[in-house]
C-alpha cells in the first residue's frame, strides 16, 4: 500500500525524470503527498509499523518539496517600475472574446501573453478593441493549438518564435517608458499526453531562455508542467521565481476549469515565472469562459 509513495518520493527527489507515463503523473505530486499522509495514518491504526515507517519517510521526503507553495516568500529590494502580466490559453481560439477584453480593461496589464492563438481569435479580439488598450503586439496566429502572441501597452520588438512540433512560443522585447527592457515569452510547449510527445514537451521547455541575464525576463503562459517537473525546476534554478509560489498560492489549480476533464483533479500548469531580481507584488488565478484553462495574472516590480 505504501511502496508506491516511496517510489514516487525517490523519483521526484532523484534529479532523474522518466518519460511517459511518469511525466503526466508527476503533476499530481501534491495529491500523492496527501495520499501518503493517509497511508501513514492507516498504517499506524493497523499497527503495521514497517509500512508506517515507509509512509513516514515518504511524507518527510515529499512535504518539503511541495509545502512551501502555500507559504509566502519575501521579495528582493526591487525599485524599478511595475509590470503587470496576464496570460491566457484560448483553447484553440474558443475563449470568450468579450470576457477576455473585459479582464484586460479591469486589470490593466502591461503585457498579455496568449496561447492557442488562432487567426480567428486574433480577428475577434482586435475587432473587440484589444488594441485600444494594448497597442503593440508580436503575433504568431496559427490554426490549431500552435499559435501564440504577446500584446503590450508599451513598444515591443519581435524576439522570434520557438516552435517544436505543432506548438509555438512567441518572444518579444518590451521597452518600458522608464527605459527598462524586459524579454517576455508566451510559453506553450507540447502537452505530454503520450510517449511520442515527450521530446517535443521537454524540448519546448528546454528551449526557453534561462534566467539571470543582463536584462530581466518573464515567462508566462501554459507550461503544460507543474513545479514538480524537472524542466521547470531547472528553469527556476537558472534564475526565476514562480509568482504563485512566491505569494503562497502555488496550490491553486489552473487546469481544468469549469468541471473536470475526464474527472481529472485540478493541477497548476499555467505560470508566471519572473526573473529572481523582480519583486512579486500580487498573483491571481482568474476565470475565463470558453477555455479549459484559468488565466493567471501577476503584478511585478522590475529590478
Amino acid at each position: 500500500m505504501v511502496v508506491p509513495f516511496a517510489l514516487w518520493a525517490a523519483v521526484r527527489l532523484s534529479g532523474f525524470e522518466p518519460d511517459w507515463p511518469w511525466v503526466p503523473a508527476v503533476a499530481y505530486t501534491p495529491y500523492a503527498v496527501c495520499a501518503a499522509v493517509l497511508g501513514l495514518a492507516v498504517a499506524c491504526v493497523l499497527r503495521r509499523w514497517a509500512a508506517g515507517t515507509v509512509a513516514l519517510v515518504s511524507v518527510l521526503a515529499l512535504v518539503p518539496a511541495v509545502l512551501p507553495r502555500a507559504l509566502a516568500d519575501g521579495n528582493p529590494d526591487a525599485k524599478g517600475p511595475v509590470l503587470r502580466v496576464l496570460a491566457a490559453n484560448l483553447m484553440v481560439g474558443k475563449a470568450d472574446t468579450a470576457e477576455l477584453v473585459a479582464l484586460v480593461e479591469r486589470l490593466e496589464p502591461d503585457v498579455l501573453a496568449l496561447q492557442e492563438f488562432t487567426p480567428d481569435a486574433m480577428r475577434r479580439l482586435e475587432e473587440a478593441g484589444l488594441r485600444r488598450t494594448l497597442r503593440y503586439a508580436v503575433t504568431r496566429p496559427l490554426t490549431g493549438v500552435g499559435g501564440s502572441a504577446v500584446y503590450a501597452r508599451h513598444p515591443l520588438k519581435d524576439g522570434g518564435f520557438i516552435k517544436l512540433g505543432a506548438f509555438g512560443q512567441a518572444r518579444a522585447w518590451l521597452t518600458h517608458p522608464d527605459g527598462d527592457r524586459v524579454e517576455v515569452v508566451s510559453v506553450h510547449p507540447c502537452a505530454p499526453k503520450r510517449t511520442g510527445r515527450q521530446p517535443c514537451w521537454r524540448g519546448g521547455l528546454e528551449a526557453l531562455p534561462r534566467g539571470g541575464g543582463e536584462a530581466p525576463r518573464v515567462l508566462a503562459g501554459d507550461f503544460n508542467a507543474t513545479l514538480d517537473h524537472l524542466p521547470v525546476r531547472d528553469l527556476l534554478a537558472s534564475g526565476y521565481r514562480d509568482a504563485a509560489d512566491v505569494t503562497g498560492r502555488g496550490f491553486v489549480a489552473t487546469w481544468p476549469q469549469f468541471g473536470s476533464w475526464l474527472h481529472s483533479p485540478g493541477v497548476t500548469i499555467d505560470h508566471v515565472l519572473a526573473d529572481s531580481r523582480m519583486a512579486v507584488r500580487d498573483f491571481q488565478v482568474l476565470t475565463l469562459h470558453g477555455t479549459d484553462h484559468r488565466p493567471v495574472f501577476a503584478e511585478l516590480r522590475l529590478p
